[in-house]
């Protein structure tokens, strides 16, 4: 059996094992991250972001509510475990700060505030893999776009003080900076991506932005999801606003071969879905053992579908049906207990397992709840200056 086969077995064995319990204020469950330390593979806490202007923390084997971080008047984005402490949890926000939460203390006070500058509004950040360094990216404010970075290393030592910036990229990005994402074992790469259609790679470990800026990669559409693959993680991926998706291959940069490795202009046009569609694309993340790139997709009444990319193109490997009763719009795969958590508009947290069988109540009918987060997507322009290749 090839290794895409093992996983598309895997993917047709998955069952709900637990949905959350619906919350007294629905939300839109917009990113998902889970803890997991160094000393253990496993995870003991799920945050997810959600479109109340709230963190909310879950217990990873049950999805029994533990904690709710709100950042009223600021709406957070994106949410991220450190990856040697699983009990912080970070997120940036339009208040112009990144928080830092410890989930052990029973308090609603960050234990650490990142400020950035007074016209920031942050709508995207990473953490890099080593702890040390965090980066927020900007809506553009008149005329300016940032990359903000602080230290984060000790992020609980000083709970009481606001962290200030080590510094600034302001000329990489003409428009809002709706991802990054550091390289998964390198901790100086990072990777972002804009709504003025541009994907570049930096190395802060040089002096300046102009030396920072290793690689510019354009989607030519707005970017909703960028990503690290390939064996070495040498390779970049992102997808667009419109559905569509672009990888690169940054290994062929010092050489004549292209880097580009693929490009979709709308995966719902590319993706044969028997007695079925896709209607939209979530994001996507490398399986290391299978060295296979996927996507996840799904329809506007819940199913999820998992698409497998390769040069040749994009193809359906599976579909989940019957969990959500609205659109997805967040996942995490965790390949070493092969499970999955997906949420949606339907203000649902699921858990899959392979074989599981539910105990809890029936799937809620879709809500009609409106999201206090709509996708910030504005039309760019496609005459783009010229960047490096």
């Amino acid at each position: 059996m090839s290794a895409i086969e093992k996983i598309e077995e895997q993917f047709a064995s998955l069952r709900i094992a637990k949905r959350s319990v619906l919350s007294e204020e629905p939300a839109y469950l917009l990113d998902i991250d889970i803890s997991g330390s160094a000393q253990s593979e496993s995870s003991r806490f799920v945050a997810v972001s959600c479109s109340n202007k709230s963190i909310r923390v879950f217990n990873r084997e049950t999805l029994n509510f533990l904690r709710e971080y709100s950042s009223c008047p600021g709406t957070l984005s994106g949410v991220r475990f450190a990856h040697v402490c699983d009990s912080l949890v970070f997120s940036a926000c339009s208040d112009g700060t990144v928080k830092c939460w410890d989930i052990r203390l029973a308090t609603q006070k960050a234990a650490q505030v990142f400020s950035g500058y007074p016209s920031n509004v942050f709508i995207s950040f990473d953490i890099n893999c080593s702890d040390f360094m965090i980066c927020a990216g900007t809506e553009k404010v008149e005329t300016d776009t940032f990359l903000v970075f602080w230290d984060a290393r000790g992020s609980t030592d000083c709970a009481s003080t606001v962290r200030e910036p080590l510094g600034v990229y302001s000329e990489s990005h003409n428009d809002d900076v709706t991802k990054i994402c550091f390289h998964p074992v390198k901790p100086s790469l990072f990777v972002s991506g804009s709504t003025d259609g541009l994907v570049n790679v930096f190395d802060i470990n040089k002096d300046n932005e102009d030396d920072a800026l290793i690689s510019t990669c354009n989607s030519d559409s707005s970017v909703s999801f960028i990503g690290w693959s390939g064996k070495d993680y040498e390779q970049i991926y992102c997808t667009t606003h419109d559905e569509g998706f672009c990888w690169w291959d940054l290994a062929q940069l010092d050489t004549e071969e292209p880097i580009m490795l693929l490009r979709i202009l709308d995966a719902r046009d590319s993706v044969c879905i028997e007695n079925g569609s896709l209607n939209y694309l979530v994001g996507g993340m490398y399986h290391e053992k299978a060295d296979r790139l996927f996507l996840i997709g799904g329809t506007a009444t819940g199913d999820v579908h998992l698409i497998s990319c390769s040069a040749a193109g994009l193809s359906l490997v599976g579909t989940l049906p019957g969990g959500h009763s609205a659109t997805v719009r967040s996942f995490c795969w965790n390949l070493a207990e092969e499970s999955l958590l997906t949420g949606g508009e339907d203000a649902q947290l699921l858990l899959w397992r392979p074989g599981a069988v539910e105990r809890s109540l029936a799937k809620k009918m879709s809500m009609k709840i409106a999201s206090s987060v709509q996708k910030r997507v504005r039309v760019h322009n496609s005459s783009l200056k010229s960047r490096k290749k």
